[in-house]
């Protein structure tokens, strides 16, 4: 018989894209939030190449840069779109494929941890290291992270960085577009 409950990881102000590329957090932890920025292709907004890529149909014959990157599997807890839309690819209480290799200095627990997607929830913003974050992406990501914080009591400020934070070796979003202390202001505002 089919469980008719809603899974609990799933907000309800996002649309729900199913992606596979995903799998059970090994100790259900979820202590760390991670802000990466994406656009396909690179530099272009809008259009259906990132839920394309999260769900493994990117059609490598419409744009060159896809050809590069359409054998990848990979996955973000939520995507939150130019216009504010919120996506959600991945139910929060499992592991999504966003972080890669990557570590974290956990000041808590006084240790560098790795394997972040374990413990990890990711949130791609639509974005680029050039163009500033839209004022209704904004308003959705602190909708989500307030979300996020009430299921998740580990999260917290000092448990939020960029993909460039954990490997700055080879990442660099959300870059610097994104402007943290207006992100902070916005979140500590009721």
């Amino acid at each position: 018989m089919e469980n008719k409950q809603p899974l609990s990881g799933w907000w309800e102000s996002a649309r729900k894209v199913v992606s596979p590329n995903c799998d059970t957090r090994p100790s259900g932890e979820v202590s760390l939030l991670l802000l990466h920025a994406i656009s396909l292709p690179p530099g272009q907004f809008s259009g259906t190449a990132i839920e394309a890529l999260f769900t493994n149909q990117l059609a490598v014959d419409e744009h060159p840069f896809f050809a590069d990157i359409a054998h990848l599997r990979v996955s973000a807890h939520l995507l939150i779109r130019r216009d504010g839309e919120c996506v959600q690819f991945v139910d929060t209480d499992q592991r999504a494929w966003h972080a890669g290799r990557s570590c974290w200095w956990d000041a808590h627990q006084r240790e560098w941890r790795r394997a972040l997607n374990d413990f990890s929830v990711g949130i791609e913003l639509e974005g680029d290291e050039k163009t500033p974050f839209t004022r209704a992406q904004y308003d959705a990501l602190v909708g989500a992270v307030r979300w996020l914080v009430a299921r998740y009591p580990q999260l917290n400020r000092r448990r939020m960085t960029s993909h460039a934070h954990v490997a700055p070796w080879r990442k660099t979003d959300p870059g610097p577009t994104f402007d943290w202390a207006y992100f902070e202001q916005r979140l500590a505002a009721n």
